[in-house]
């Protein structure tokens, strides 16, 4: 048994060490190799999101074991660049725009982000440049400025670009500072403010959580089975989250705007087994209540503050029903002085040191995959599938906060122990939005007796993990892909990393169409 980054994000989750031991892994050299430790990450990322998986299923099902976990290299690697092995009919996805890349300036470099096209023209607004010009004319424009300059510009015209810093010089920003303030899976208060519910209820006629039904059925176990999620995520992280808890067997609705563009290609990847329709949060405001009344997940991917105005800020949402659990993602954090500022994983590897780390003397580099998206979203994931175990006893929800710059200082750092220096969890503060501990580490009792269960020895020390296998090396995905039609064309897609004995090996369903299912609860 090896001490491992899964004990240790697993610690964070508040899980139970005693249910280390029954996560096993295979190595394999060639996966997703950098100079940082992103295939450690990552396996630990998937690792901790299904030991997550199993020992919700086993609460669920009323087992007393919890099933065995599996984390292959080859599966996480595959995974990990999933919006890369796509084929819809043959064709490969879109990659990044033109005029989404690193650029020379006056004293360094600058990232741009520009995919969308209101942030393709927020950007060209903010440098003088025509509608039409190309990646010539605003290299042009770059090469004169500064990158700090330019970095301010562009996002006080709303647009999106980061200047190339070092690690030492993001360690020292205000941002950096405020994050490592912060752990890298912060928890909210459990519930709303009106204390614990009681027997008839939630405290102040709020309803307390859904009673969730055991998973049944000859099928596969999943853990989600039943549970609703409101899918409220635009690019990779949130989605990543949301495919994965469709994976086991959640119903999942996004909901977007009807005038917010999207990318059919990126939709297609983070689709499997969600429904997908269009809802103004104005004119359709009543048909949003009622699904919200009714979920027992709302994860959110925007940026900080952009859905406070409708009163749907994660401390909001808890005040309102203390059974939710409310799950964030962002690209910054909630505070610092770029807590609202948007952001996408690119970026953040730029302003956090990433680049510098990964690049050559003469120019910026970027890790193998967007390894700060996908670790993220499986860690959302993995959080949600804690908060829901914990539910099962207390009848609360709760909120639970994770941010790609955070995800990325974990990473800089070496993944030791993911806990901000000082940050002492405080479980005795309930009130929305109150940093406090993890969901309370409860599980069914490990055996050593049963194959296929997790073993529970004496010999294995709490925070140990099951010895990892060398693998063959990781050269060909074609293990880890599948291929199937649907309403989108023939799909060639990466199979989920997600493992545990007994769980699902691909999504119910493949994807839908962008915003043609209806907006009602399956």
């Amino acid at each position: 048994m090896t001490h491992s980054p899964i004990a240790a994000v697993w610690d964070e989750l508040g899980g139970d060490p005693a249910l280390l031991p029954g996560v096993s892994t295979v190595v394999r050299a060639g996966a997703l190799e950098a100079a940082l430790p992103v295939r450690e990450s990552a396996r630990a990322c998937v690792g901790a999101c299904a030991l997550a998986a199993a020992e919700l299923g086993a609460r669920r099902a009323g087992l007393a074991r919890v099933p065995r976990v599996s984390v292959d290299d080859g599966a996480v690697a595959t995974a990990f660049v999933s919006e890369r092995h796509l084929r819809i009919d043959g064709r490969a996805p879109v990659g990044f725009a033109p005029l989404s890349r690193f650029w020379r300036t006056a004293d360094g470099w600058v990232r741009t982000h520009a995919n969308y096209p209101h942030h393709r023209a927020r950007l060209l607004d903010a440098l003088g440049a025509a509608d039409d010009a190309g990646a010539e004319d605003v290299a042009g424009l770059l090469a004169g400025r500064s990158a700090r300059e330019i970095e301010e510009s562009v996002y006080d015209a709303g647009g999106l670009a980061v200047a190339l810093r070092t690690p030492e010089e993001w360690a020292a920003h205000e941002q950096g500072l405020a994050l490592a303030e912060h752990p890298l899976i912060e928890w909210g208060g459990p519930g709303g403010r009106g204390g614990p519910a009681g027997p008839g209820g939630a405290a102040g006629g709020r309803r307390r959580a859904r009673l969730l039904a055991p998973p049944a059925g000859t099928g596969p176990l999943l853990p989600a089975s039943g549970v609703r999620v409101l899918d409220l995520t635009r690019v990779i992280a949130g989605p990543v989250a949301t495919r994965t808890l469709a994976l086991l067997g959640a119903d999942v609705l996004r909901l977007d705007a009807p005038r917010l563009p999207e990318d059919p290609d990126s939709h297609a990847d983070t689709g499997f087994g969600k429904r997908s329709a269009l809802l103004d949060l104005v004119a359709d405001r009543r048909a949003f209540d009622e699904l919200l009344a009714a979920a027992d997940v709302v994860v959110t991917g925007y940026r900080p503050g952009a859905l406070d105005r409708f009163g749907l800020s994660p401390e909001a949402l808890a005040e309102r029903d203390p059974g939710l659990v409310v799950a964030q993602v962002s690209a910054w954090g909630t505070y610092g002085p770029w807590g609202g500022r948007r952001g996408f994983d690119s970026l953040v590897q730029v302003a956090t040191g990433i680049a510098v780390t990964e690049g050559s003397p003469g120019r910026p580099g970027a890790l193998p995959a967007q390894a700060l998206d996908h670790g993220t979203g499986y860690l959302l994931a993995a959080a949600v599938l804690r908060a829901l175990t914990d539910r099962t006893e207390s009848g609360r929800g709760r909120v639970v906060r994770l941010a790609l710059a955070r995800t990325a200082m974990w990473l800089t750092d070496g993944i030791g122990r993911p806990e901000a220096p000082g940050a002492v969890p405080d479980a005795s503060k309930g009130e929305p939005g109150a940093v406090t501990g993890p969901p309370a580490r409860t599980a069914p009792a490990p055996s050593p007796e049963e194959p296929g269960t997790v073993p529970g020895t004496s010999e294995r020390e709490p925070g140990t993990v099951a010895d990892a296998s060398v693998g063959e090396p990781y050269d060909r995905p074609d293990a880890w892909l599948a291929e199937r039609t649907g309403p989108v064309g023939r799909l060639r897609h990466a199979l989920p990393p997600v493992s545990f004995t007994g769980g699902p090996a691909d999504w119910s369903r493949p994807p839908g169409r962008w915003g043609t299912d209806p907006a009602r609860w399956a």
